[in-house]
């Protein structure tokens, strides 16, 4: 599908498309196959079209007439759901974004959305690419604020000792979750760069001011998601410490309850020696002399422990 866009977003047929019409397009693959050559891209472009991108570094191709790249779409509230491909054409006057794999068709609704939400005279190419990359971050810094809001409960969590056996995990995933927005924002930085340097005279010279806030905006959020990240490093080694410290009261304790029964061990050590010579040896209370010997040994090692803080 087509729209010549101006005061509306007016549907066009491929074959009344002129170069001097502002055009915006969302076609498939196999579509872009059929009509690709009409507007001079190239074999190894259509052919990239083709295959989703697995990673979100693809780069962008700045040919003579033309600009190519691969985006894949995060939804940074569903990281489960498989990201959205679509690969962006832009031509002199013409935006095209090819559904590679928009499998909910979420892209595609913002597509719509941003040819329609320019509805004014003086509407621009750079105009148009700037509605469709804003709507493609819409929402991102609720999402930055409410991951903000998490790390700071969890790290409430790790002071108040609330935490859960698999927090390690949880801290993992989160780190994961930020390293793919970290690289969603970096390969849209690319493009945004590569239209701005404007290699190929596509873009009129004052309109890519546009460009150039939506760069900024994108470089804000990337900023915000890298200090989530640095917070969520620190919280892992609070939490590890966290953890040694915890370690280490549990061997004081250990060692504090050692030192406590320690005297006990040399008390049987000394009477089990068994030498007849020993007056305790045949008194009719050596043995109740032992035990009481040994309960006061132990509960006066524990007092001064406990005065001392020991434990």
């Amino acid at each position: 599908m087509f729209f010549q866009i101006g005061l509306h977003a007016e549907p066009v047929a491929v074959e009344d498309i002129e170069e001097n019409q502002l055009i915006a397009g969302y076609v498939s693959a196999q579509e872009l196959v059929q009509i690709g050559s009409r507007f001079g891209f190239s074999h190894t472009t259509i052919e990239a079209c083709r295959v989703a991108n697995k990673n979100f570094r693809s780069g962008v191709d700045v040919f003579d007439d033309y600009t190519f790249t691969e985006l894949k779409v995060i939804d940074p509230f569903d990281f489960k759901a498989e990201p959205d491909c679509v690969a962006l054409l832009i031509k002199k006057n013409m935006f095209i974004v090819v559904d590679v794999a928009d499998r909910d068709g979420s892209t595609k609704n913002k597509f719509l959305t941003a040819i329609r939400k320019r509805h004014f005279k003086g509407v621009t190419l750079e105009k148009v690419i700037y509605t469709f990359i804003e709507l493609l971050i819409a929402g991102n810094s609720k999402y930055i604020e409410n991951t903000g809001m998490e790390i700071t409960e969890l790290e409430e969590d790790v002071f108040t000792g609330n935490t859960e056996d698999d927090f390690n995990l949880d801290l993992l995933h989160l780190k994961k979750d930020l390293l793919t927005m970290h690289n969603y924002y970096e390969q849209l930085l690319d493009i945004t760069e590569a239209i701005e340097e404007n290699e190929n005279d596509i873009f009129e010279t004052d309109d890519l001011r546009y460009i150039a806030n939506m760069h900024n905006k994108i470089s804000r959020l990337k900023e915000d998601v890298d200090s989530l990240n640095s917070l969520v490093v620190h919280l892992q080694d609070a939490y590890s410490a966290t953890l040694d410290l915890s370690l280490n009261h549990t061997m004081k304790r250990f060692t504090v309850i050692t030192s406590i029964f320690f005297p006990l061990t040399l008390i049987v050590g000394w009477y089990g020696m068994n030498f007849e010579a020993m007056p305790e040896f045949h008194w009719k209370f050596g043995y109740l002399f032992v035990i009481l010997l040994s309960i006061a040994v132990v509960t006066v090692l524990a007092i001064i422990g406990k005065k001392k803080k020991w434990f």
